[in-house]
């Protein structure tokens, strides 16, 4: 079987499914009403719609900023909080158990101490979505730290590198892929998290979209928003997953090799 054959046979086994229920959703669509089931053609309309039309698709842009800077953010302050924990075990000791405290507080809590203890919803939604993502990054980067192997860590020591040709060399190559990994995890998460956090308080995006249609009965509109929340997903996903194959491509190596 060459490779052509065995991309179609592996897309189609992704696409099959997909087209059972777009059938069953369109057969449901002739028996129940349409404000609960709208036909399939309806909904592919509205979507296309959104990623045509300016006015639209900028809400879009706004949700997909709003994740990639709460992203950000977390992992560059959850990476601090890793390096310090691994380091110190007093610093560990300490922020273990608050950050799997707060691991434990649900989404719609924070929008609600959010709404409290700020004004602005961009300051808003930017906390909501550091606080909620903040502990799985530094947990992520903790285990990818303290993953790397003594004896390789010796013996990269032993040539006595600077601090940046041992973070260069040594540490980045380690953890690098715990690290895309991670942002593979929190990238679903986060996407969940902004849509809450939109819906209160928000202006654009497509949480506040998503109301906006709740209000209205309009399921077409509904399912048209969440699709472009799904898309922006699978996009980010497909690029994390082309780095992964271009900077990791030995791992595929030696698995063949085993």
């Amino acid at each position: 079987m060459n490779g052509v054959e065995v991309f179609a046979r592996r897309a189609g086994m992704i696409i099959i499914p997909f087209v059972f229920l777009a059938l069953v959703w369109q057969a449901l669509s002739l028996v129940m009403p349409p404000y609960t089931f709208p036909p399939i053609p309806d909904i592919a309309s509205r979507t296309a719609s959104i990623l045509v039309d300016w006015t639209q698709f900028s809400d879009v842009l706004a949700t997909v900023a709003r994740i990639l800077a709460g992203l950000t953010g977390a992992f560059v302050f959850g990476a601090l909080l890793a390096s310090f924990m691994v380091r110190l075990p007093a610093i560990d000791q300490l922020l273990s158990p608050v950050l799997s405290f707060f691991q434990g507080i649900p989404a719609l809590s924070w929008v609600v101490f959010a709404i409290i203890w700020f004004q602005g919803t961009e300051t808003r939604i930017f906390f909501i979505m550091v606080v909620t993502t903040l502990p799985a990054f530094t947990f992520q980067v903790v285990d990818a730290l303290r993953g790397m192997q003594k004896d390789l860590i010796e013996m990269v020591q032993s040539f006595r590198p600077s601090r940046w040709k041992m973070l260069k060399v040594m540490v980045l190559p380690a953890i690098f892929p715990e690290i895309l990994t991670s942002w593979k995890v929190n990238l679903g998460n986060s996407s969940r998290v902004v849509v809450v956090a939109e819906l209160v308080g928000a202006t654009d995006g497509i949480g506040y979209q998503l109301m906006q249609q709740q209000q209205l009965f309009d399921m077409a509109g509904a399912i048209a928003w969440t699709m472009q929340i799904v898309f922006f997903v699978i996009v980010v996903q497909q690029i994390i997953a082309l780095i992964e194959a271009s900077a990791l491509g030995y791992r595929a190596i030696s698995e063949r090799a085993l």
